[in-house]
């Protein structure tokens, strides 16, 4: 699925599942909230934070697909045609980043 097909499927989904759009700043802070619970899962997995037997149930793949999900919905309400503007950043960061990368010794 592309971009654009996903920006669709959201939509559909909101008009035949959840009634509205919630309003930005709703979006934005639910946003924030989707985030935070991917960061716990890698703090816990990967980082040095100890883990809780709650966490056992944790699952990355489907809080990073919250986060997309939320994401698409801000886009979608703003009026953002995400495939565009992803192509658009990616040349941007290959313009300006092309060799900064590469001529970095601390990723050596």
């Amino acid at each position: 699925m592309n971009i654009k097909n996903a920006q669709k499927k959201v939509d559909q989904w909101i008009n035949e599942h959840g009634v509205r759009y919630f309003n930005e700043l709703t979006n934005m802070a639910i946003l924030s909230e989707e985030v935070g619970e991917v960061a716990r899962i890698i703090a816990r997995k990967y980082g040095e934070q100890s883990s809780k037997h709650s966490d056992n149930e944790d699952n990355l793949a489907d809080e990073l697909s919250d986060v997309l999900f939320v994401l698409i919905c801000l886009a979608n309400q703003t009026g953002i045609d995400l495939e565009k503007s992803f192509h658009e950043n990616l040349n941007k960061k290959t313009r300006r980043d092309k060799n900064r990368h590469k001529s970095n010794t601390k990723l050596k």
